[in-house]
């Protein structure tokens, strides 16, 4: 690739992130077959993560503990710790901006480099790559696969098709190179293809990336059209733009610093519940956290969202509605008096299994401060208040009675990140 006109794009992937983390910290399973899972006891037994050997014995992430233990009963099983895996990501991402101020977080183990300036100084892209592994897996005992290419789309490509795969763990795709090497590929390796799309694509003939991408884009929109509507348009353009190896996006720094369109929280409960109370409780502990992530982001919301999943997993029923408030408002008990109005206006009775609620429509907080009423103003006081007891003392160092029923969660979810233990 040319140095000159070209960017150099790099997609750092850690592998098998959490179960590498917990090898470093556990020498002693160096050579055992290791998983990162939840508590089997609840649905939160999954597999998250799961090292190279344990992958070699048949076992695959996502699927349930029990199924991975009677394959492999000799699997060393580590509950996850979510914090410290952070905090590993955040070393690592240090590390990668010793070589570059443009480092992009896609997740917490992927990361765009934009090094086309470093060249220069730090040599070719590939000594760069290899010096960045080393450095990586000296510091973190993690393995990073790196693909190589002159945009972002192509990058990530080369690491999930092929850097993955080699013995390296590093790959070059050149922009000249796609015709050759990616458009003979099957079209469910291309990026952002699941087994849905792979099979719509199988009904238009196509089987390959070079399959869409060789179809003219006005003749692509338009049998996307046929099977999905007019609003598939942009779909059919990225999907096509994906197969020609197209994208002229920045690698961004701040991509995860933009203002939010909407905050929220969803539960998957650790059990069926089939009464209001109890569903009732889960509400307010969900509506609890919305409206405090809100007020600590200086926000108020105008729209209350209320999703639903009711049993069984494999046919489920459900809603997901939302429903416009008088004032934008970031109050736990007046968001709450809404999200109950929404929930019980669709609910079919059918056991509750997951349900989530959001604000949406946000607005900054403080341009709406001189309009409350006095009642208005004790309710914030109050939320203030306890805002900062959770804040000095911990999320579960208050809560409601409800909370420490055998229906709350909040207690439990205090000691998660992301729904996973810290």
């Amino acid at each position: 690739m040319s140095e000159s006109r070209e960017r150099v794009i790099f997609l750092a992937d850690c592998q098998s992130f959490y179960a590498s983390v917990e090898k470093a910290d556990h020498p002693e399973f160096f050579d055992k077959p290791v998983v990162v899972a939840g508590d089997p006891a609840i649905r939160s037994g999954i597999i998250l993560a799961a090292c190279p050997l344990a992958k070699k014995l048949g076992v695959t992430t996502a699927e349930r503990l029990g199924e991975a233990l009677a394959k492999c009963p000799e699997l060393v099983v580590m509950r996850p710790r979510m914090q410290h895996y952070i905090d590993v990501s955040l070393m690592i991402t240090k590390i990668y901006k010793e070589y570059t101020d443009l480092v992009e977080i896609f997740s917490i183990d992927e990361q765009f480099l934009d090094v086309s300036g470093s060249i220069m100084m730090l040599g070719d892209p590939l000594t760069i790559a290899q010096t960045i592994q080393h450095k990586v897996l000296r510091q973190t005992g993690v393995k990073v696969r790196i693909g190589i290419s002159s945009n972002k789309i192509l990058a990530k490509i080369a690491t999930d098709i092929w850097a993955k795969k080699n013995q390296t763990g590093i790959f070059v795709l050149p922009k000249s190179g796609v015709e050759e090497l990616l458009w003979k590929e099957p079209v469910h390796k291309m990026f952002g293809v699941g087994s849905r799309m792979t099979a719509h694509f199988a009904r238009l003939g196509m089987y390959t990336i070079g399959d869409i991408a060789k179809t003219p884009l006005p003749r692509l929109k338009e049998r996307f059209r046929a099977h999905f509507g007019k609003q598939s348009d942009i779909h059919a353009e990225v999907m096509w733009r994906t197969a020609n190896g197209l994208d002229d996006s920045p690698v961004t720094p701040g991509t995860f610093n933009t203002p939010p369109k909407s905050i929220g929280h969803m539960m998957t409960l650790p059990r069926d519940y089939l009464e209001s109370t109890e569903v009732n409780t889960v509400l307010l502990e969900l509506t609890e956290e919305v409206c405090r992530d809100c007020r600590r982001k200086g926000y108020m919301g105008g729209v209350v969202s209320i999703s639903c999943m009711c049993s069984p997993f494999e046919a489920p029923t459900g809603f997901s509605r939302q429903m416009k408030m008088p004032d934008p408002t970031n109050n736990t008990n007046a968001v709450f008096e809404a999200v109950k109005a929404l929930f019980y206006r669709y609910w079919d009775q059918m056991p509750v299994r997951r349900v989530g609620v959001m604000l949406s429509g946000l607005v900054d907080d403080q341009s709406y401060q001189l309009t409350l009423f006095e009642d208005q103003v004790k309710r914030r006081s109050l939320d203030q208040a306890t805002d900062r007891i959770k804040e000095r003392f911990g999320s579960a160092s208050i809560v409601r009675a409800s909370s420490v029923t055998t229906s709350g969660q909040a207690v439990a979810r205090s000691q998660k990140i992301g729904g996973h233990y810290k």
